[in-house]
């Protein structure tokens, strides 16, 4: 098989000869047609016109024409098209995305590392970060600290998206495509003018699909990665053309599907030595998805905004922007509390049928084919326990003894920002401005007991009903932003050119626990594990930090450009929700009490801001009258208290918790090539390496010395598009790309031993015959190894109507998506990658 693939891989390469993201064919809308007739784009990344060569920084380009001959909607595309950038998304709930640029990663449950910036508003919930956005006209992503530019949580960098502006009259525009698994995907816009310099634009957005899954347990029901998602956007333009210009703009979205698609791989050697399955490679997981609880993600979003472009006659201009957004997401799920016993006992008789009911469906499903090392025996008694008859479910098991789990997950946030800048083709340019966020959140996981009458979806329910609560974690979230920024640019000469940008953030935040007074009627304990220490109290922090950026260009000839940069990142920290440090230490931290380890693992309910202090320095050029264009880059960049995601399991359910690695370095370089062999036939290519390597962490201290986790060693993009004349205007095209996602881990602890809770439960089990250490788990197997994506392609298009048919995937490569290793647990949770995808596609436009 091996061999097989790396043949098919072979010639792939050697059919479609070079390629990657198709760099810039097109400018954002206004310069459209200076880009199709070959002349220089235009890109904002940094706030101002200027053209693509110019920037003293590394940017990646989707135009227009890109983004329509590759079909990339969202995030997950552009990124799939962009060197160095990685993404994993949905593989928990569809607000659920990280981003990783060059080393630095957006942590779960953490603010994100990525600045969205859609038409120049900068958008804060990371659950918009994968949506769609509209109709797109170009696509820009800038590469490094941005925080100079747009402050928090711009560290790794910044999506730039341009959308459809009104035209000067009535247009409209049509997508629609089919594949298998029932995939159907539609946009559809139309826009023209309202009046004298007034204009508008509405679109709209639809996708649904089965999904590549099915759950065995539920009839083979297309219910494990299922999801339907749709947007309404709107966009009106006053004063379009004229000094005095507002943009007002307002978008509606759903998304309901299927929510946290994961299988348990267990990483435990010694285990595996009697069989295998304990101690299994992730990349060779045969995945199989049985749950009783049919989970569900539902999200709603909407959001307005308001922007003033003000030009006075002296030189200056006055841009100004308000925005609105409200994110409502949760999900319900399966529990991961069957092997943990949490639910075959109870000290409250109103939840008796809840440890009834667990017991009979273990009973009624003995020897059901639950993936391997499991196996459900005549009874939900752990196989340590019970090894003659008792048994191993694995996470999200066809029985109830799981429980349920419901999480919450909602945002309402105000923002604003007013800046002052020069309207002139001088040798200096500046810009001064303030800046305002408010957030509200609340976030909650819920665990309960699970008697087969479904899931009520509220963070707590008392024990007489059917989903007692038997773990909580919640609270609200407030958050106020305040910031000052300016930044200066000067062309000393026709080769010259230097800038700096300043920021200065002030984050502050208060935590309030949403946790009642409650018991857990199965174990008798508080319903969230701190309150036995203590009533929980009001959090509060203020996190602050100053971004300056520095830029240096030399610019010889129009052709070519040298420059260097030099920027902070910076990423507030923030809390946990209450509780969290006190669960760790009791379980994990203790060795002391029968059943305990002690892991040397610091969780704190309040996590540390990150800064990144990173710089560049790469020269851009043009070779044989622009037929060639190249983009060499290399990058250092030092990041101090990186967030981090952890997940913990247990006997007290499940935990997810932002920690802080001290110090990570981070240095790669990158190349990007684009060529035109012949008029109508241009080929790509781009390179990227990351070396990444941990040198401090007092989370984990023996993780010293491994890679940044969520980091690809390296990624290639190879690809090629072909235009030729038809009859009639009618052109065919063909386009290829192929995506090489480079090794990756996903955690801190990577080739190391560590002790588990099989570790501390065996000398009370009645294996203890066996050493404590026989339950240690080792993690280099829960590396993702190295996987190619081939996109394909092919159709005729003209002036105003398009069919082509695509292939995602082409070779239905298998790979996971991704990889949360819970290292106390000794195993991790894995979920697949997309796999083929083979379809039509129509559009039309007028």
């Amino acid at each position: 098989m091996r061999a097989t693939r790396l043949l098919l891989n072979t010639a792939v390469l050697g059919l479609i000869a070079s390629a990657a993201p198709s760099f810039a064919q097109e400018a954002p809308q206004d310069a459209a047609q200076a880009a199709d007739d070959g002349d220089s784009i235009i890109v904002t990344a940094r706030r101002q016109n200027e053209r693509l060569q110019d920037v003293p920084a590394s940017v990646s380009v989707l135009t227009a024409t890109a983004l329509q001959n590759t079909g990339a909607v969202k995030a997950e595309d552009f990124t799939q098209l962009t060197p160095g950038v990685t993404i994993v998304t949905g593989t928990a709930e569809a607000g659920d995305t990280q981003i990783n640029i060059r080393g630095i990663n957006g942590a779960r449950d953490a603010e994100s590392s990525v600045a969205l910036v859609v038409d120049g508003i900068l958008k804060t919930n990371t659950a918009q970060l994968n949506q769609p956005q509209g109709t797109l006209s170009q696509v820009e992503v800038l590469k490094g600290p941005q925080g100079a530019l747009y402050g928090r949580n711009a560290a790794a960098g910044a999506i730039v998206l341009q959308t459809l502006k009104p035209t000067d009259a009535l247009t409209g525009g049509l997508r629609a495509s089919y594949a298998n698994e029932a995939t159907y995907e539609a946009t559809a816009h139309i826009a023209g003018p309202l009046g004298e310099n007034v204009g508008f634009v509405a679109s709209g957005y639809y996708f649904t699909t089965d999904g590549w899954w099915r759950n065995k347990f539920l009839s083979n029901s297309k219910t494990v990665d299922d999801k339907e998602n749709w947007a309404l956007d709107g966009r009106v333009m006053i004063g379009k053309g004229t000094a005095t210009q507002l943009d007002v703009k307002a978008r509606y979205a759903e998304f309901h599907g299927a929510s946290l698609p994961f299988n348990a791989s267990f990483h435990l050697p010694q285990f595996g030595a009697v069989n295998p399955a304990f101690y299994e490679d992730v990349n060779k997981h045969q995945f199989n998805f049985y749950n009783n609880i049919r989970a569900t993600n539902d999200q709603k979003s909407f959001d307005a905004s308001i922007k003033l472009d003000q030009e006075f006659g002296n030189g200056m201009k006055l841009v100004a922007w308000a925005l609105y957004s409200d994110v409502k997401q949760d999900l319900v799920a399966d529990g991961t509390s069957a092997d943990f016993a949490r639910y075959i006992t109870n000290t409250d008789p109103r939840v008796a049928s809840t440890v009834a009911k667990c017991f009979s469906s273990t009973a009624a499903l003995t020897g059901y084919p639950v993936n391997q090392p499991g196996g459900i025996g005549a009874i939900p008694v752990p196989f340590l326990f019970a090894p003659a008859n008792g048994s191993t479910f694995g996470p999200y098991s066809p029985t109830t003894c799981d429980g349920i789990q419901y999480q919450l997950r909602n945002q309402k946030d105000f923002s604003t920002e007013i800046r002052l800048l020069s309207n002139t083709d001088g040798p200096l340019t500046w810009q001064l401005g303030a800046y305002y966020l408010h957030i509200d959140r609340k976030t909650g996981v819920s665990l309960g007991g699970d008697t087969g009458q479904g899931v009520i979806k509220q963070l707590y329910n008392a024990p007489d009903t059917t989903n007692p609560t038997s773990l909580l974690l919640a609270d609200k979230f407030r958050t106020n932003v305040y910031a000052a920024f300016g930044s200066a640019e000067w062309k000393a000469s026709d080769v010259f050119t230097g800038g700096i940008a300043l920021r200065y953030d002030i984050e502050d935040r208060a935590a309030n626990s949403l946790v009642p007074n409650a018991t857990d009627p199965f174990t008798g304990g508080p319903i969230n594990p701190g309150l036995a220490f203590g009533a929980f109290t009001p959090q509060n922090a203020t996190f602050k930090q100053l971004q300056p950026k520095v830029t240096l260009s030399f610019h010889p000839s129009n052709q070519l450009n040298l420059y260097a940069n030099w920027g902070i990142g910076f990423k507030s920290g923030g809390f946990n929700n209450q509780g969290s440090s006190a669960v760790v230490n009791t379980r994990f931290n203790n060795g002391v009490t029968p059943g305990t380890i002690n892991a040397g693992v610091t969780i704190n309910d309040q996590y540390r801001k990150e800064r990144s202090s990173a710089f560049e320095a790469g020269v851009k050029g043009e070779l044989f009258d622009g037929r060639i264009t190249y983009d060499l880059a290399g990058y250092y960049t030092r990041v101090t208290d990186m967030q981090f995601f952890e997940f913990f399991v247990g006997d007290f359910g499940l935990l997810r918790v932002v920690s802080n690695i001290d110090r990570v370095d981070i240095k790669g370089a990158e190349i990007n090539l684009t060529g035109k062999v012949v008029d109508g036939w241009k080929v790509f290519g781009s390179f990227n390496v990351t070396d990444s390597e941990i040198k401090k962490n007092r989370s984990r201290p023996y993780t010293v010395g491994n890679k940044s986790p969520y980091t690809a060693d390296w990624t290639l993009n190879l690809g090629s598009e072909i235009t030729a004349p038809l009859a009639d205007n009618a052109k065919l095209l063909f386009r290829a790309d192929y995506r090489v996602t480079g090794p990756t881990w996903f955690h801190s602890v990577q080739d190391q031993e560590r002790p588990t809770i099989f570790s501390g439960l065996l000398p009370i089990s009645q294996l203890n015959f066996l050493p404590p250490s026989f339950g240690n788990a080792r993690y280099d197997v829960a590396k993702r190894d190295a996987f190619g994506v081939l996109n394909l392609r092919a159709g005729i298009t003209t002036p105003n109507y398009r069919i082509a048919v695509f292939a995602d995937n082409l070779l239905d490569r298998k790979y996971i998506a991704e990889a949360i290793p819970a290292i106390e647990f000794g195993g991790s949770f894995i979920s697949p990658g997309a796999r083929r995808l083979i379809g039509v596609e129509v559009g039309a436009s007028f």
